[in-house]
């Protein structure tokens, strides 16, 4: 898929003149972006594709600028941003029956925070999710509970990010003066024990393509399969999922109670009920991709 038609941000002084190139471009009516989604996916319509990008570069935007603090070009970031949307088109299936931004979102955000990842030098210290997630969390909760300081976090403060983002303690102080201090040496210990440096997570610039292209394919192959999974719950199970669950920010049992006239105990059996199924359906799609065909 081409980038043919897609506005580029020129530099961080090109922003406002980009925001307002990409207003222009018409938002989709639920049954125009499935037409359009439905031509591309049967005739690969590169028109059709154009649409569905330019109509979603708003929404790369948005989710750029929560990234602004990593001391990056935007315009680096909205590149990104832009290639994981044109991936998300290319993979959308419209007969999943939710809009194409539920399921951009994941690939926007994932192409960022991979090239945020690549552009810091500790970037291979994202190999376990808690760590990804402390690292682009860590601000975040710093600003919930006011530890606004420089320097090591106090103790209590410490403690209450490792609890809110599942984490030791150890990789909160090392992350927190890693991010607020500069370039520490490489050779400082991670933890308390010593046993492991920071030069032992750099990245290894001699990856070669083919593991790149296959771990790029692994994070597809997961976006697919929770999508179709996604695919088997009702629009207010998936809506309740989403909400609590698959958001930055998640929305309360009582803001739910009130969007669907019942009780917050209801809205919360829902979610469980909604995960579970999803669950199970992952379980299922994993087990037939994986089974052993009967010999004849």
């Amino acid at each position: 898929m081409s980038s043919r038609g897609v506005p580029a941000l020129q530099g961080e002084n090109g922003l406002s003149r980009y925001l307002t190139e990409i207003r222009k471009f018409p938002l989709l009516e639920p049954g125009e972006e499935y037409m359009l989604a439905k031509r591309w996916k049967e005739h690969e319509d590169p028109e059709a594709a154009r649409q569905l990008v330019t109509s979603h570069l708003r929404l790369v935007a948005k989710i750029a600028m929560g990234y602004r603090g990593y001391g990056l070009p935007l315009s680096e970031v909205v590149s990104e941003g832009n290639v994981g949307l044109m991936q998300a088109v290319k993979r959308f299936e419209p007969d999943k029956g939710f809009r194409l931004a539920t399921y951009a979102m994941w690939w926007i955000r994932a192409a960022i925070q991979e090239y945020i990842l690549r552009s810091w030098s500790l970037v291979k210290m994202g190999t376990t999710a808690a760590q990804k997630k402390l690292f682009f969390n860590l601000r975040k909760a710093k600003n919930k509970i006011s530890a606004i300081e420089e320097g090591d976090l106090t103790p209590e403060h410490t403690a209450e990010i490792a609890r809110q983002l599942a984490v030791p303690e150890e990789e909160v102080t090392n992350m927190n003066r890693r991010l607020s201090g500069g370039d520490t040496s490489l050779n400082a210990p991670m933890r308390a024990d010593g046993e492991s440096e920071w030069q032992d997570w750099l990245a290894d610039d001699t990856m070669d393509q083919e593991t790149r292209l296959a771990e790029a394919e692994e994070m597809g192959e997961r976006h697919d399969l929770l999508t179709d999974a996604m695919g088997e719950l009702s629009e207010r199970e998936r809506d309740i999922l989403q909400a609590r669950r698959l958001q930055d920010e998640p929305a309360t049992l009582e803001e739910l109670s009130q969007k669907y006239g019942v009780s917050r105990e209801r809205v919360r059996q829902i979610e469980v009920r909604a995960f579970e199924k999803l669950q199970q359906q992952m379980k299922r799609t994993l087990a037939e991709k994986h089974a052993v065909p009967a010999t004849a």
